[in-house]
C-alpha cells in the first residue's frame, strides 16, 4: 500500500499513443496519478470530463494527469478521442501499475464477486514524493478534490 510522505513508486507504461513513458519522466513537476476502472462507462466518463473540464486549472497548477485502467491503448485512444480528453492515458492491461500501488484488488457489485481497479488518486510532487492518498474517490467531485489537493502541497 502505498502512502502519504513516501516515493511514489517508479513504473513504465504504455500510453494511449503507444508510446512508452515512465512515471520518472515527469520528475519536477506535480503529478495527478488516477486509477479508474474501465473506458466510456458512466463512473469513469463523469471522472474523465471533470478532469477535461478543470483542465486549465491543472495546467495552472503545472500538473501533469495521467489515467490509468486496465484498458489496452487502442482503447484509450477512442476513449479520449471520443471525449476530446487533452491528458495521457496509461494502459495497465497486466495490472502491474495497480498493483504496485495497491489499488487492484477483489471488488463486489451487485452482489457479484471478482478482481478491479479501485478508483484512486495518488498527487505525487515535484520531488517524486506521494503527497496526497485519495481512495474510493467520486466521480462527480474528483477534479474539484483533487485541485484541493495539489493547492495544499
Amino acid at each position: 500500500m502505498v502512502s502519504e510522505g513516501e516515493p511514489a513508486p517508479d513504473f513504465t507504461a504504455t500510453t494511449d499513443a503507444g508510446e512508452r513513458v515512465s512515471l520518472s519522466d515527469f520528475r519536477g513537476r506535480p503529478v495527478v496519478l488516477y486509477f479508474y476502472p474501465r473506458d466510456d462507462t458512466p463512473g469513469c466518463t463523469a471522472q474523465a470530463r471533470g478532469i477535461r473540464d478543470a483542465y486549465a486549472e491543472f495546467e495552472r497548477a503545472g500538473a501533469v494527469v495521467l489515467g490509468v485502467s486496465p484498458d489496452d491503448a487502442a482503447k484509450h485512444a477512442k476513449f479520449k478521442e471520443k471525449y476530446d480528453l487533452p491528458f495521457t492515458l496509461l494502459a495497465d492491461t497486466e495490472h502491474e501499475v495497480s498493483e504496485r500501488y495497491g489499488v487492484w484488488g477483489e471488488k463486489t457489485y451487485m452482489g457479484r464477486t471478482y478482481l478491479g481497479v479501485s478508483r484512486s488518486t495518488f498527487v505525487i510532487g515535484a520531488d517524486g514524493e506521494v503527497r496526497k492518498v485519495m481512495r474510493d474517490v467520486k466521480p462527480a467531485t474528483h477534479a474539484d478534490d483533487v485541485l484541493a489537493a495539489l493547492r495544499e502541497h
